[in-house]
């Protein structure tokens, strides 16, 4: 007889953390624009991105998510 062995999944933190966003999907994500992320990153207001190759960076989703989490609401 053989067995078949079951391949374990990661726990759903791991596979949310491994999903990457390019620069215009965190622009359509958060409202802002290029440049102002770019000043966030350099306050150290903003989450850091990840080189995915020489010139190709991405943000980890969950980073932004609770980025965004944290930040204060507004009532209109």
């Amino acid at each position: 007889m053989s067995q078949t062995q079951t391949e374990s999944k990661p726990p759903a933190a791991e596979v949310q953390s491994a999903v990457f966003v390019r620069m215009a999907a965190v622009v359509r994500m958060t409202g802002l624009g290029r440049s102002t992320i770019y000043r966030l990153m350099a306050e150290d207001k903003f989450p850091s991105p990840v080189r995915l190759a020489k010139r190709a960076v991405a943000w980890r989703r969950i980073d932004l998510e609770q980025w965004s989490a944290g930040r204060p609401t507004v009532s209109h």
